[in-house]
This record gives C-alpha cells, structure tokens and sequence, in this order.
C-alpha cells in the first residue's frame, strides 16, 4: 500500500504536470530582502511590488495594501536571468538523436528560418534553467553561412506563441575562419584541401552579395514575386534588427565590423575570445559582444591560461558592452550564473558580473526597456533565492516570477532525487 501511494506520488508530480501558470492574480510584495536591482545597485532590507505582471514598486516604503506578502528576510532578490544565446528548445540531446533537434538546416543561405517556430515549450531542459534563475532566454539556429533569425523567449509557455518575448529580433551569421585552427594553446588543425583563406573570402563575398541585391529589392516599391531570404533581413536595413556574427579571431571580427560599416548594420559579435585586441574599435563602433564560451582554454597558445576567465574585467576597463553566455553542450545554460561568478572571482565586481546576465544582455538583445532589472515599469521578472546567485552553494531559488507569474520550480532532476530518495529510504 505504502509503495503504491509512493508510485502514485511520483505520477503525480512527472514534469509533465508542470505547466504554465496563469496572469498575476493579484498584487504581491516581497518584504525585507537584499534587492540586487540588476545595474549595479543593492538595497537592504527593500521591498518589492508587482502587479498585473509589471514592477509597481521597489525600496524602503513599498504600499502592501491588498497584497500577498513573501517575507524574504535573509534572502536575495535578483531580476531573472537572461541566456544571451541558446539552441534551448530546438536541440534535447547532444549524441545525433535527429528526432531531438531542431537547430540547423542544409545549405549556406538560410536567411528565412525563424527559430521562434520550431521552439519546443516541452523541452526538459527548460524545467531545469528555471530552478536556477534564468527566466529568458534568446533561442537562435545554427549553420553553414546565414543561419537564419533568432528570437527571445520566457520560459513559462504551452506553445512558441505564447514562449514569444521578442520574435525575429537578429540575424544570425557565422564568419568563416581565417585561420588553420581549432581549439586552444597548440590545438591546430588544418583544413584538408584546398586554400582555406581563399575559401572564407569566397563566403564573405556571397554574404556581400547577398546583402547587397537585398537592399536593392528592399528599395524596390513592387515586386514581381516576393524572395522570402530578402524579406527575412528587412529589419536589419530597417535598424529594428541586429546582425549577431559568430566570429572568435581578431581577423573575423575585424571582417565582421566592416560588414556591418557597409550596411549600416547594428552589429554584435558572438564568441568574441580573442576582442581585448581590438575592444578601443568595439568602443568606437558602438558594438556590443557575447562571450560565449568562458569555461575553455585561450584561442592562441600564447595567452595566460586564465585568459578567457579575465576576458570580462578587462573588457569592462576597457568601456566594452558584454554578456555572458555558457556555451557548455552538458550543462547547457544551467551554469551561466556560475560563468558569471568566475568573472566575479577573476577581477569583475560582482554587481557588474551580475548585470552581464540580466540587465547587460536586455541592452544587447534590445529588451531592456521592459525587462533585465528590478525597476518599476518593467517586467516582474524575479527571483528569490537563499544566498548569493553567482556561487554554487548559494545559488537555491526558492521563488520564481514571470511577468509576475509564480512559476513551478520543479524539474526532473528533482523527480528522479526524490524517487531514489524514496528507494533508499533516506530521509
């Protein structure tokens, strides 16, 4: 009988009873918690309200009339945290599971593939993020060439439709390399066949071409018949978009800057390892980076070991606008508040390490008016946690909200330690 009610617990509560939870139901306040507003300010002992899914109120004197009271004494409040670049819900499982991914089509001009359609609201992997902050997340696709449009998304959806936070908000590119190399400190490789130089030149010349013959269609009043690849980058000429090029070598980014200097494009440069060698031409450009990859060897063999971990201090000394990514195909996102900490423990104030998950990626994926802080007017996108967000061992979200939602925090993994919890009969 006692196994059978165990069974039937377990049932009860499969991830696939954790669905989305309806609109704010009414005003809440969080009492008498640390309020990490996201831009570098800390309150003590503050309150903040919400309501209707919008920051009504946050500081010392915050009205409680009519509200549901969370007294987060001891505790820390942060605006939840933004994934600045993903292939959550369009990619499951890593080991060639074709039936699991969605992420990448053949061919080099993908130009028209919207990845907010093929994002998946069921994926486990979701469950798993929003135990550990993160409430938004910026999905793009992969490819050859011109991979195609990304797309921001809250983490608490039935369908993409609802997912949806910010649609077709960039474009995504990948800059051919330049140079015989892959990995880290003497990880070469060179192509086989061919003249590798004159390969990448041949592509940046078709992604030249291709821009070019699309701004003269988009000039154009009339058209015969309508080229979807064309209409898919009118935001880009247009300035509603952002052209986001994956390039980690100097000689990629430098490519890149004049690619978008041609075109008049808002550029941000994804990967960007190798960008304190040219971050006076970030600042000068106005271009902002992701660094995509923090936990990772350097690019050459000539740098420190610790390079990529001290890339976001320097940067920030330097004036350059950046966000932090976890690019691991294990961990999958769950560990980018702790990529933020190792930029905090290699000379990054952690405030600042902080924003380079929330408010420094709003501003990047052009958000930040509604969401990437804790300020009135904008999205209730908050969580409550036990201790400090950026260290592992206090890193316990207890609350969750999205646009004021209080969303469920369980996952899978949660299930499965609770089953075996249960088996061994530990308590």
């Amino acid at each position: 009988m006692i196994v059978s009610l165990a069974l039937l617990q377990l049932k009860a509560s499969a991830q696939e009873t954790v669905y989305p939870v309806g609109p704010q139901a009414g005003p809440i306040v969080i009492t008498h918690a640390t309020v990490h507003v996201g831009n570098g300010t800390v309150l003590t002992d503050a309150s903040v309200s919400f309501d209707k899914g919008k920051i009504t109120g946050v500081g010392a004197s915050v009205s409680t009339t009519g509200a549901t009271i969370i007294d987060a004494t001891g505790k820390q409040v942060y605006p939840g945290l933004i994934v600045p670049l993903s292939s959550l819900g369009l990619k499951e499982i890593n080991s060639g599971v074709r039936g699991s991914n969605d992420y990448q089509e053949i061919g080099e001009n993908n130009a028209s593939i919207r990845t907010i359609v093929s994002y998946n609201t069921d994926s486990k992997v979701i469950n798993v993020l929003r135990a550990n902050g993160v409430l938004l997340a910026h999905v793009a696709p992969m490819g050859e060439l011109i991979e195609g449009s990304s797309s921001v998304v809250q983490l608490d959806a039935w369908n993409y439709e609802d997912a949806a936070y910010k649609t077709d908000n960039g474009i995504f590119i990948n800059m051919p390399s330049l140079i015989p190399r892959r990995g880290g400190r003497g990880g070469f490789m060179r192509q086989p066949g061919g003249d590798m130089v004159k390969e990448a030149m041949k592509k940046i010349e078709t992604l030249k071409t291709f821009f070019t013959e699309a701004r003269a269609y988009l000039q154009e009043k009339n058209h015969a018949e309508n080229n979807l690849k064309f209409e898919a980058v009118r935001g880009l000429f247009a300035g509603k978009q952002k052209l986001y090029i994956r390039a980690n070598e100097v000689k990629q980014m430098l490519l890149a800057i004049d690619l978008g200097k041609t075109f008049g494009f808002n550029l941000v440069i994804v990967g960007a390892a190798e960008s304190l060698q040219i971050a006076s031409l970030l600042v000068e450009n106005n271009i902002p980076v992701i660094l995509d990859n923090q936990h990772a060897l350097p690019t050459t063999e000539d740098d420190d070991i610790d390079q990529l971990y001290k890339l976001p201090a320097q940067l920030k000394k330097a004036g350059v606008l950046f966000a932090i990514n976890d690019a691991n195909e294990q961990s999958k996102q769950r560990n980018i508040s702790f990529n933020a900490g190792t930029a905090a423990a290699y000379g990054l104030d952690k405030e600042e390490a902080l924003s380079a998950i929330t408010l420094n990626t709003a501003k990047i994926l052009g958000i930040d008016d509604i969401t990437g802080s804790i300020e009135m007017g904008k999205d209730a996108n908050i969580i409550i946690s036990d201790g400090d967000i950026l260290d592992m061992r206090g890193n316990q979200v207890t609350k969750a909200f999205i646009q004021g939602r209080d969303i469920s925090l369980d996952n899978k993994q949660k299930q499965m330690y609770e089953r075996y919890k249960h088996k061994y009969k530990i308590n």
